[in-house]
């Protein structure tokens, strides 16, 4: 039903002179408007006018101190994590795959329980990061780091080795994360659970900056290798007959991708279903060309986290739910649904 009432729409726009440019525009377009919205909605209401009243300086402070960065960061890990899910996909030639499955998340959620088992009384704060913010993007990088070690031999990186060497790890680091929660004490347990849920709470201008810096470079990165992922989902055999340096290309795309979601997952912890179900929803929507998906799926995954983060805040006030609750809560019957109306459409090619 989705690919069907979508299909001549996307087919107008991709007949056009201009299209990629307008997706980029109208994908834009529509991340403003909800970032624009995310702003006034919260427990103490704000209005366009209090931005402008001299004499509303609380609302003000709430505004651009409290909401905005908290914004700002749920549009920049909502973008990263579905441009890096885009690229698995691709990478993995599977619309199935997420990041996680190399070993992002779990190497980042070992690196913050250790630093919260063993550190906690020394947790402390560097210009805004936390030493949880520096444990969970070590531990992912060095998951990432073994797993590609592991899958690589002279002969080059082998796929499927790499994803088998993912799942051993992510096994590994959930048995070591889940032993140091057995050692923790009940403050422990509760900093450690929190953080797995996911959220933008703590968010701040020191956080949103390296949540830009990241962003960009993988704007300014991956477009150089959109005709090397279009090329992949032929094989990897026909990618290097049609000229594309098939190790350096798979070299990047992880490094592109450890680096995105290990970031994302330190600053905001684990946020479930957003690089899987976002990606896989615009491939059926406009097909499987990257010139299109990675900036589509980038505008969708930052409107997608920003109403996330809204409705996490406003729902239950005063209490907040944990974002990655709801991404879940949402995500896993949407996916059950799209497994059941397109399961012709997402298997392997």
């Amino acid at each position: 039903m989705l690919s069907k009432l979508t299909t001549p729409f996307f087919a107008a726009i991709n007949a056009s002179r201009y299209g990629v440019g307008l997706y980029v525009l109208m994908g834009t377009f529509c991340v403003l408007i909800c970032a624009f919205s995310a702003l006034f909605f919260g427990v103490i209401p704000i209005s366009v006018a209090d931005v402008f009243n001299a004499q509303a300086t609380f609302e003000q402070h709430i505004l651009i101190e409290l909401r905005l960065p908290r914004v700002l960061l749920a549009l920049c890990v909502g973008a990263i994590l579905a441009i890096c899910g885009c690229i698995t996909q691709g990478l993995f030639r599977n619309p199935l795959a997420d990041p996680s499955i190399i070993g992002v998340s779990a190497g980042a959620s070992a690196g913050a329980s250790i630093v919260i088992v063993l550190f906690s009384e020394q947790v402390s704060y560097f210009g805004g990061l936390s030493l949880v913010f520096f444990g969970a993007f070590i531990g992912s990088i060095l998951a990432v780091f073994l797993v590609y070690r592991l899958a690589t031999t002279a002969a080059g990186t082998s796929v499927t080795t790499l994803l088998l060497a993912g799942i051993a790890l992510t096994f590994f680091a959930g048995s070591l994360a889940s032993f140091l929660q057995y050692l923790g004490d009940n403050d422990m347990l509760k900093r450690l659970s929190l953080w797995r849920m996911g959220g933008f709470d703590h968010a701040n201008y020191t956080h949103v900056a390296l949540a830009i810096s990241m962003l960009l470079i993988l704007c300014a990165i991956l477009p150089r290798f959109i005709k090397a992922l279009n090329a992949f989902l032929l094989g990897e055999s026909q990618a290097f007959y049609l000229g594309i340096n098939v190790k350096v290309t798979k070299r990047v795309l992880i490094i592109c991708v450890a680096a995105g979601v290990g970031l994302s997952v330190a600053l905001a912890g684990t946020i479930a279903f957003v690089g899987l179900i976002v990606p896989h929803i615009v491939r059926l929507c406009v097909g499987a060309d990257h010139r299109l998906v990675l900036p589509i799926s980038a505008c969708l995954g930052a409107c997608l986290l920003i109403l996330t983060d809204t409705l996490a805040r406003t729902v239950l006030q005063p209490e907040e739910i944990p974002v990655g609750l709801i991404t879940s809560f949402i995500g896993a019957p949407v996916f059950m649904w799209l497994l059941k109306t397109h399961h012709h459409k997402v298997v392997d090619p």
